[in-house]
């Protein structure tokens, strides 16, 4: 068994502030990476504190980030991407404020285009019902809503 140094308080903070740094993080995982550098509760807390000050860390730009980025290279839909941030304990007012930036037409029409994309890959089966139940299934998954995938489902039945 390896046993890990335990760094000093300074050594830990100077750590953190490289790591955040790096890319935008949340609260939860800077506080699990001061821990695994063999710091206490109360001197996590006020390492984060100390992070917080001086602007390294800050939820509401990470969660902002997150949910962009997510939506933009993923096509998460908004379910997920809130699903994802309550795991990282993220607050409800960042991830309400981080939701409110993804445009309502941009989501429209990355929903769309994820619907077509997944729509194509579908032509080898025969029953309308199939391919639409598993279409359902893949933008669900994605975190899309149901009632916007229900409407999606409509305008191909149109079409």
């Amino acid at each position: 068994m390896i046993s890990k140094k335990k760094l000093s308080r300074e050594q830990a903070l100077q750590k953190a502030r490289h790591y955040c740094a790096y890319q935008e993080r949340c609260h939860y995982e800077v506080k699990q990476k001061l821990y695994s550098f063999g710091l206490w509760k109360s001197e996590a807390e006020e390492a984060l504190s100390v992070l917080i000050e001086e602007n390294y860390l800050n939820e509401e730009r990470f969660a902002i980030q997150f949910a962009g980025g997510h939506f933009r290279m993923k096509q998460w839909g908004r379910i997920k991407i809130r699903y994802e941030l309550k795991q990282k304990l993220v607050s409800e007012y960042c991830i309400t404020k981080a939701l409110k930036e993804i445009g309502e037409q941009e989501y429209l029409r990355s929903l769309e285009k994820l619907a077509v994309k997944k729509w194509e890959t579908l032509k080898e089966l025969n029953k309308l019902f199939e391919k639409k139940r598993k279409l359902q299934d893949y933008l669900i998954q994605k975190g899309y809503e149901h009632g916007l995938v229900a409407d999606i489902l409509r305008n191909i039945e149109e079409n």
